[in-house]
């Protein structure tokens, strides 16, 4: 009987493994290019977004600076209150900065000292302004002088503080509890002048105040309501540079802030000695401070959104 020849099995089962290999890859291949080409990229428009109001992208050219100024004559020997605030919408954040009246600084070109609460008296807002840029190095892009009764409308809008009290007046316990403060005590409070820190303590006292002010405040509420308190306060207003066409450049970004923000405000004293019964301020406060605050500050004009 003759030898059959053998079946070599293994000449079918490998053309077949081969075959299904290949076919994974393409279809493997396939799969990755359907995927980096169209899901990846969808993945991609998933990631965080700039922040948006409405139609307006909220952005760092939305930060501002505003040098506040509350001058009430009504106060006890007090000196006016400077407060520096740096407004960060897209990140929701707000800086306030109090600025000791009793300030000084040497000035090299005028070969002079010069003192901020002088330069305030005899130049008013513009000259608080140029004293604070040619100390800490800042662009203030605008200014509002606060009578005693503009500022207790803004304090109205808030709609008070509760803050815990340190110093006897009105009636308010000097043991450090929360107490509610109406707007007429935020500004006896703000003007007082016994504290035992002298002017260093009352410009830190002043800017944490406000700042529980704000975020203790419904920013919902200052939100949609915005404009009609801005119109009430710009109205009543007579010593600021700010304009409705000011106001229009940043309201959205400023809404967006009240709007999504948690605590939005933090108060601080600008870095610096006391010598005697002046105060000097540093040179490098800017510097020392997060660039979050301050990274966009040395812009020195502001791109309006119409000019894109």
């Amino acid at each position: 009987m003759s030898d059959a020849p053998k079946k070599k099995t293994g000449s079918i089962a490998i053309p077949f493994l081969v075959t299904i290999f290949i076919g994974m890859i393409i279809i493997g291949g396939a799969a990755y290019f359907i995927y980096y080409n169209y899901l990846r990229k969808g993945e991609e428009k998933l990631s965080e977004p700039q922040p948006r109001n409405g139609s307006i992208s909220i952005s760092p050219e939305d930060s501002h600076t505003l040098l506040f100024i509350l001058d009430d004559p009504e106060a006890n020997k007090a000196s006016a209150t400077f407060m520096l605030v740096r407004s960060v919408p897209y990140k929701k954040h707000m800086l306030l900065v109090g600025i000791p009246s009793n300030s000084i600084y040497y000035s090299q070109e005028e070969n002079a000292q010069i003192a901020l609460k002088e330069s305030y008296e005899t130049g008013g807002g513009p000259a608080a302004v140029s004293f604070v840029q040619n100390v800490i190095g800042v662009n203030i892009d605008k200014y509002m002088v606060f009578t005693p009764e503009t500022f207790e409308k803004v304090c109205d809008i808030f709609g008070g503080v509760s803050y815990p009290v340190d110093i006897e007046f009105g009636g308010y316990k000097n043991d450090g509890s929360v107490q509610t403060l109406d707007s007429k005590d935020i500004r006896k409070y703000l003007t007082y002048n016994k504290f035992k820190g002298g002017e260093t303590e009352r410009s830190f006292k002043a800017a944490t105040i406000i700042s529980y002010m704000i975020n203790g405040s419904e920013g919902d509420r200052i939100a949609g309501s915005f404009d009609r308190y801005f119109a009430e306060v710009i109205n009543a207003t007579t010593s600021t540079d700010i304009t409705a066409v000011d106001y229009d450049k940043y309201k959205d970004a400023i809404k967006y802030m009240f709007n999504f923000g948690s605590n939005i405000s933090v108060a601080i004293i600008i870095d610096g000695e006391d010598s005697e019964k002046d105060f000097i301020p540093s040179s490098n406060f800017i510097s020392n401070l997060p660039e979050e605050y301050f990274g966009v500050i040395e812009e020195p004009t502001r791109k309006s959104r119409d000019d894109d």
